[in-house]
């Protein structure tokens, strides 16, 4: 019995963290590789979700502290989950061998050989074993930093963002990443770091690329490099992998105190707007749909009820019908407008909708029942034009991501 009882806990504990998987490949350039494919809490329990990929190398010291952030930032929903694939370089010169380059600055030998690896074979595999969207992230310190640099290079780079840590630069690379950057047509984010204390040629380098990266006019890339003071060449990176992943995330996190003080209660109009516009950015810029957080939604109710801009919360109860159709939410907002506006028998029909839906949070039938019973008895306040009837069917509900 106590067999069972640990198995079946082992079994749910297994559901709630990160799953590392040790990989192995037989590349027909590199020969065997090792690497670590590290799927996040949900994973299991979410078949229909697909993740970003961040690609780790230096992967047996790297990857723990970049792991430590997605967890932590996924925990308070800062950050998406998201597939890390941590490949191991740090047995005898691997690493020194996959980063070689030849005396113009390019990849060459074994250097060229990993470069078409990752995207010839490494991701292949990764993406038909997990499910995978196709916004890709890489990350590399000293010589592996100044490697991954490689892949802007391209013309169609493989990689939307890039985490250069003190990075070691092939020649001419200064230069060369800022004008590639100059051409880039579809969004990158590029971040760099440095540490006051490292070496003397890497700070210089670093400081020339910063240099020609801001020159650039009219970028339509995001850039950020921080130089931390007092930093060693080890130390920068644990500052260095917070701000990296919420540069290239800002934006994801639900709506703040400050975004709601500072930008959204200052709007004249278009509250709803704005939540459509926020997570159809975030569409657009990382390719993964997510159905609008229950507190953004509150957020813009409270904007619209405090500059008593009643007539959005029909476009929001709209929203709220197409991410959470049959729920009360969308009846909520409708039945809030109505009763905002002097409708009362309106929002009470409206209200008692609600017996037929499905509660969600502090929404439930009862709380949209003991509203409608609140009404009963008072009379309509006299309009011009009465409100516009609000259709009551629902959408097909979406596939869900979470």
């Amino acid at each position: 019995m106590k067999t069972k009882l640990f198995l079946f806990a082992l079994l749910v504990s297994s559901c709630l963290f990160a799953q590392r998987t040790p990989e192995t490949i037989e590349s027909k350039k590199l020969g065997t590789r090792t690497f670590t494919v590290v799927t996040p809490a949900s994973y299991a329990t979410s078949p229909e979700k697909s993740y970003p990929t961040l690609l780790v190398l230096d992967g047996e010291y790297l990857l723990d502290p970049f792991e430590g952030i997605l967890k932590y930032g996924a925990y308070w929903d800062d950050l998406p989950e998201m597939i890390i694939i941590a490949v191991n370089q740090n047995n005898g010169e691997t690493r020194f061998a996959d980063s070689e380059f030849d005396q113009a600055g390019f990849p060459s030998g074994t250097g060229a050989n990993f470069f078409e690896f990752i995207g010839q074979e490494l991701y292949p595999y990764v993406d038909k074993k997990y499910r995978t969207i196709p916004f890709r992230m890489i990350a590399g310190h000293d010589t592996t930093a100044g490697f991954l640099n490689f892949y802007l290079y391209k013309d169609n780079p493989i990689f939307n963002a890039y985490i250069s840590l003190a990075p070691e630069m092939a020649p001419e690379m200064e230069k060369r990443v800022a004008e590639r950057l100059a051409k880039m047509t579809k969004p990158v984010f590029y971040y760099q770091a440095t540490g006051e204390g490292d070496l003397k040629e890497i700070n210089e380098k670093a400081a020339e690329l910063d240099a020609n990266i801001k020159a650039v006019p009219n970028a339509i890339f995001k850039y950020q490099n921080d130089a931390f003071k007092g930093a060693s060449h080890y130390s920068l990176v644990a500052k260095a992998i917070p701000n990296a992943i919420y540069f290239i995330f800002d934006g994801y996190q639900p709506i703040s105190m400050v975004e709601f003080q500072d930008k959204i209660l200052k709007l004249d109009a278009g509250y709803t707007d704005y939540l459509v516009a926020k997570y159809d950015e975030l569409e657009k810029r990382f390719g993964f749909k997510m159905k609008p957080r229950l507190s953004d939604f509150k957020a813009i109710e409270a904007a619209i009820m405090k500059n008593k801009a009643y007539n959005e919360l029909l476009t929001l109860s709209d929203y709220a019908n197409k991410h959470y159709p049959k729920t009360t939410l969308g009846t909520y907002h409708e039945a809030l407008y109505y009763e905002k506006t002097g409708n009362y028998k309106r929002a009470i029909k409206t209200y008692q909708r609600a017996f037929t839906q499905e509660p969600i949070r502090e929404i439930t039938k009862d709380f949209m029942l003991n509203r409608a019973e609140a009404l009963k008895g008072k009379p309509d306040k006299p309009t011009e034009e009465a409100p516009a009837e609000v259709p009551t069917e629902t959408p097909t509900e979406e596939k869900k991501q979470e």
